[in-house]
Parts: C-alpha cells; structure tokens; sequence
C-alpha cells in the first residue's frame, strides 16, 4: 500500500556532502559490455546504495548533480554509494539500447554492490545493498533484480520508460520507496500513486516543491534515502 506524504515531515539531520576520493572499480555486463564505475565507501558503513543516472541521450551521466550530491553525502551518513555510467555514456562501452539493455547494467552494479558488502560483512551485520536510481535511471532500476539486494528507491521514476508490468520491483515482497517530486513533469505524484497502488510492500514520499530535476531538494532526497535504509 501506498503512504503518500510530505517528504519535509519529520526530516533526519541535515546531510552535508564533504570532499571524496573515489575508488574506481571494474564491472562487466552479463553481456560483455565494460562499464565505467566507481565507490566512496565511508570506515564504517550500514549499507550500500547503487546510483541509477538519468537519460544519456538527454545529457544524464554518473556525474549529474543530484547523483554527485548523492554520491558525496551518503558516506557523510554512513551510507557507502556506488555509482556507474550505462552502457554508451562516459567511458563505459555499448550502445545506448531505450532501457532494455541497461538492465544488465544495473544488475552488474548490483552484483559488484553485494559482493562489496559481502566482503565488508562481520559478525554483526552485513551492509544492506540498496537501489537508488534517478529518473531513467529509476525506470531501469525498478525493472532489474539481484537476490542481494535488499530494497528500491525510485526518485521521479517517470513509471513510462520501462513498462511498470515488466518491472522486477512491483511485486516482489522486498521494500520499494518512490520519492516523487511535487511538481514532477512527466509523473505526478497522485498519477504515481494511482499506478503504483497494487504495490507490495511500497511507500510513497513527495518531495515538497520540488520538479522533476530536484534542483535545491537534494538534500532532502539524501534525507529520504538515509531514513529508508537504517529502517531495512
């Protein structure tokens, strides 16, 4: 069931990000295709979360701002990130393929997240790997899976890029966050809700004021995902 609410309501302590130095790391496709990655793992972290960028044909890269906000705040929090270029942007090879081939491209990066995790686990716990993808990047997220990944999280997912019937995360049992922004240009939140309604296990947040490209709501997208995770 979905639980429409103001994003600004009993919002965590303000993020800020601070200065990082990524490490690169390799990933690969289940298709072949070399793909451009890298992680900021903060000394001790609670879970990792793989970024999704926006439409490549529409300038959407790893290093957009709210992905680089994202990329740099959450270890702020003790969150690790992870974040990667689909396949024909940046350095990563392939051809750009509408959301179809970009899934095996979100599923490489949630492979390299579990095993990341999995080698950080110790006797207490073992981080939480956690799907965070943005606009297109949130469609495609949505739609791919891993049996290590332990929730989704779709800020503006526009629920049109990727048909939300071949979606993996609708309804599987394992926690979906939809994170839409009020004035959203291509998904509002009550169209949102509407198709998102049948959902297991999913809630949705507005984010108040914001448009589909979140200038100056950053922070409280990092909130949002920050809440989210210690609650897993």
């Amino acid at each position: 069931m979905n639980d429409a609410a103001n994003s600004a309501a009993a919002a965590p302590r303000p993020i800020d990000p601070r200065p990082i130095d990524p490490r690169p790391i390799d990933m690969v496709a289940a298709d072949g295709t070399d793909l451009e990655a890298e992680l900021a793992w903060p000394s001790a972290a609670s879970a990792v979360v793989v970024l999704s960028h926006p439409h490549p044909l529409y300038g959407g890269d790893m290093w957009n701002p709210l992905i680089d906000h994202l990329f740099r705040a959450l270890p702020a929090a003790g969150v690790a990130a992870l974040r990667y270029n689909f396949r024909g942007t940046g350095s990563s090879g392939g051809r750009h393929d509408e959301g179809r081939a970009e899934r095996l491209d979100t599923e490489a990066a949630f492979d390299a997240a579990a095993q990341l995790a999995a080698e950080q686990a110790d006797d207490d716990a073992t981080p939480a790997v956690v799907s965070a993808g943005w606009s297109f990047g949130g469609d495609v997220s949505l739609a791919a899976d891993h049996d290590g990944l332990a929730a989704w999280i779709g800020i503006a997912a526009p629920l049109r890029i990727v048909d939300p019937a071949t979606m993996s995360a609708p309804n599987d049992p394992r926690p979906k966050l939809l994170l839409v922004p009020q004035h959203d240009q291509f998904r509002s939140p009550a169209e949102a809700a509407e198709i998102t309604q049948h959902w297991t296990n999913s809630q949705l947040e507005v984010i108040a004021g914001g448009d589909h490209f979140l200038m100056g709501h950053a922070r409280a997208v990092a909130e949002q995902i920050t809440s989210f995770t210690a609650g897993l």
